[in-house]
């Protein structure tokens, strides 16, 4: 099935010169060590998180640029980690240095209406580059700020945010935290709702530390083809799912595997569209990784309010070949089993792992990386103006620019059930598309740019 073309015409951004907002008053200025699970190789980038929102006449005489600026400024007394900057001790453990110096703000305007993205919004975004700051150096991060915000108010009335947060300050529960106490004081509370909790130690390796499990997820592998594909020959596109549809999907699994959720439901298929597209050869080892939020699985639970790293990346492998010759009912079963892994005791030996193995990243060659964002709630987050349009990770892959090469697969909500985010070598993603299209028998509807 051919994409559509895309009907949002090129726009003009106008940017303000970047400033830095610190907190409103002054705060501690101490240096706060990250976890061991917080500092891993693979955490080492900036998540980026875009907002659109309509013109609310309520809102009448109102400027979103200075109410969200203003409520940054409030919301940084109480996370004021934020406005400090990495540092890397021994052993490349990070730290924030609690200084003070801001997060990164830019005020934009922009001569496109809300109306010309589209009745559905999902990824990719036109111009996200102008919408979504990118960050300058996100390899090098040390002296970086920590938060990049841009606020761009649209010809309508309405407005986009755009959002870069380290990813070893916050997964994307203690993202949303940040978040909703921004909207939280926007709105017109004085504090947010829920109190920041820091108490990283909670999930740094044992002394001795003591590796409990076999990780396979952070297997050194030799570099494939795609992961050095140049960015120019890159494609981002989206597949929109109703939620009819993985019911459909499960009547094809077999009644062995019991109860299968959402996510191990498509997070099999994409893995299996996308191995097939890519080519690996059969006898290769081909690895999904599922990142998975284990704060459910830890005893003691974590404080209410801690907003640092509690995620894992529990991986299903088996050969390209394997994979791709069996049924779909194969992936999902070896999906359960890497989830099932998953336990407070594996959480500690991870933190373990990284002390003792040096901070490892895991392999980008034929792995996939599938990430569910769909009951994050970004969507509900509301400044005054309302829930947004469209709220979620901007794109598959890291930072505003198409990767050089990503893993990732990201699923977000959208209006009427979920955008499928995924980026791919052009001649791969042809391939993806139809056999996508083929497996799921016309079930989803293909879009993108």
């Amino acid at each position: 099935m051919a994409p559509p073309p895309s009907t949002t015409p090129a726009f003009n951004v106008r940017r303000r010169k970047p400033e830095l907002i610190a907190p409103a008053r002054p705060t501690p200025h101490e240096c706060k060590l990250l976890s061991d699970i917080d500092d891993q190789e693979s955490l080492r980038f900036y998540i980026p998180v875009i907002q659109f929102y309509r013109y609310n006449p309520s809102m009448l005489g109102k400027d979103p640029a200075a109410v969200i600026r203003g409520a940054l400024a409030q919301t940084l007394v109480y996370y004021y980690p934020f406005a400090g900057r990495l540092r890397e001790g021994p052993n490349r453990k990070l730290s924030v240095g609690c200084t003070g110096e801001g997060a990164l703000y830019i005020e934009a305007d922009a001569d496109v209406a809300l109306q010309d993205f589209g009745d559905i919004l999902q990824p990719p975004f036109p111009c996200i580059e102008k919408l979504l700051y990118d960050v300058p150096n996100p390899k090098r991060m040390l002296n970086d700020p920590l938060l990049f915000i841009q606020v761009t108010r649209l010809r309508c009335g309405g407005f986009i945010l755009g959002i870069s947060v380290n990813h070893v300050m916050s997964d994307v529960s203690g993202m949303m935290q940040l978040i909703l106490g921004i909207a939280e004081i926007g709105r017109g509370a004085v504090a947010p709702s829920i109190q920041p909790v820091w108490e990283r130690q909670l999930l740094n390796a044992r002394d001795p530390p003591r590796v409990s499990f076999l990780y396979r997820e952070y297997d050194q592998v030799e570099e494939s083809t795609i992961t050095s594909t140049p960015s120019e020959n890159m494609v981002h596109r989206s597949f929109s799912i109703g939620p009819n549809q993985v019911s459909t999907l499960r009547k094809l699994l077999p009644n062995t595997l019991g109860q299968c959720s959402r996510f191990e439901v498509l997070a099999a298929c994409l893995w299996r569209c996308r191995t097939i597209a890519l080519k690996p050869h059969p006898d290769e080892e081909v690895r999904l990784l599922c990142m998975v939020n284990a704060r459910s699985k830890l005893s003691p639970p974590l404080p209410s309010g801690y907003y640092g790293n509690a995620v894992v990346f529990p991986a299903a492998i088996t050969t390209a070949r394997k994979l791709s010759q069996n049924p779909l009912g194969y992936a999902v079963k070896l999906v359960k089993q890497a989830k099932g892994r998953v336990s407070g005791e594996y959480v500690k030996s991870v933190a373990d792992l990284m002390v003792m193995k040096g901070r490892l990243h895991y392999p980008m060659a034929r792995s996939c990386v599938v990430t569910d964002v769909t009951r994050a709630g970004f969507e509900e987050v509301d400044f005054g103006w309302g829930k947004a349009v469209y709220g979620g990770l901007a794109k598959a892959g890291l930072g505003a620019k198409l990767p050089a090469a990503s893993p990732c697969v990201n699923l977000v909500a959208i209006k009427g059930g979920i955008a499928i985010s995924i980026c791919l070598p052009a001649a791969a993603m042809d391939i993806f598309a139809k056999e996508l299209e083929f497996h799921s028998k016309s079930l989803f509807i293909l879009s993108g740019l």
